[in-house]
């Protein structure tokens, strides 16, 4: 068996692209992760005083959650809308493909960002970048001053990726006023609650500037587990934020892939690939579990059972009807169940 999934990829363990004194940039994207499709990752850890500077992203909106710390994000959008707003620990933002923004640590400790964009290969452009593509006269023109005013710029078309910042930050008074672009995901209620664990969902429903993402923060006890289930419709890229889990899933050949899951770990399942979560150990699992629609839905194994009369799932097992387990009566998946039973000692894949 082989001891690396297709599935699977360490984005804590991965080389950064990008490392120094002001922090890191660590992704996965399909060169890394060959079956990835809609969706792609990244690690951003910001040194206090540092600057992910500004950019924009050519074919993906971003989708961000902050694990750590306290940054200032700043968002030119199309129109001329402006936004900034501070986000800590538990809370979130998006940012449209093609939107100016710039993120920068404002606290006194290091800032980590979870950062999933809505392609496999997102690329990008920076300010910085952009300004070395053009001509003093041009720029000069642009901003109605003496081309001589821009020569004293030092610009290239080569992206800086993390600056660091002189002096203290400005932070807008209006800095930590509810913002379309930002959600308090651990500050809300979950949707889904239950003994053995939770989801908060950030989805359209609830955030309505989500156009074609959506992320969950799954937290499951030692004694829960996510029951099997598939997307119809949304492929699904988790990031292990806490814990040890096992996962399953099944690919279209017949195929099952069956691996260990740590902190740092990152995950993808295609749309509609039956898979399922259980908890290894005795600590609680927190995964950030992102998709490639605003508004994910599921088909569960409990109500799959349900939906079809025991004559019928007998037959497709080729068993009596007094043979089939009591499945309970479910007209709503309940997402998370309890583990009635030990774990499996399936040989699972390192």
């Amino acid at each position: 068996m082989a001891t690396q999934s297709k599935h699977v990829y360490s984005l804590l363990g991965a080389q950064p692209f990008f490392a120094g004194q002001l922090g890191s940039l660590t992704r996965v994207t399909a060169e890394e992760l060959p079956i990835l499709k809609n969706l792609s990752i990244k690690r951003l850890v910001l040194s206090p005083g540092a600057i992910r500077e500004p950019h924009w992203h050519v074919n993906a909106n971003e989708l961000t959650y902050c694990l750590a710390g306290e940054v200032l994000v700043s968002i030119l959008d199309s129109g001329n809308e402006f936004s900034s707003f501070t986000i800590s620990e538990g809370q979130m933002f998006h940012v449209p493909s093609g939107s100016l923004h710039h993120i920068e640590n404002i606290g006194d400790q290091e800032a980590v960002l979870i950062v999933c964009f809505r392609h496999e290969r997102p690329e990008d452009f920076s300010l910085h970048s952009s300004f070395g593509a053009m001509t003093d006269a041009v720029l000069g023109n642009t901003y109605d001053a003496p081309a001589s005013e821009f020569s004293r710029i030092p610009r290239d078309t080569v992206p800086k990726y993390l600056v660091p910042r002189a002096g203290k930050p400005s932070v807008p008074s209006t800095a930590g006023l509810p913002n379309s672009h930002k959600y308090d995901l651990e500050g809300t209620p979950p949707g889904v609650t239950a003994p053995i664990g939770s989801a908060k969902q950030a989805r359209s429903q609830y955030w309505p500037a989500l156009k074609n993402m959506s992320m969950y923060s799954l937290r499951v006890e030692e004694d829960g587990m996510r029951e099997p289930h598939w997307h119809p419709s949304t492929a699904e890229m988790g990031y292990v934020h806490k814990g040890n889990a096992r996962m399953s899933v099944l690919d279209p050949d017949g195929s099952v892939d069956t691996y260990y899951l740590k902190e740092g770990d990152c995950y993808f399942i295609p749309a509609a690939y039956p898979h399922q979560i259980e908890v290894l150990g005795d600590k609680e699992i927190h995964f950030l579990i992102f998709f490639d629609q605003p508004m994910p839905y599921d088909v569960g194994y409990r109500t799959s059972a349900t939906a079809l009369s025991r004559e019928v799932i007998a037959a497709t097992f080729g068993v009596g009807t007094g043979d089939l387990p009591p499945f309970p009566f479910t007209t709503k998946d309940p997402l998370l169940v309890g583990k009635k039973n030990p774990v499996d000692p399936i040989k699972s894949k390192l």
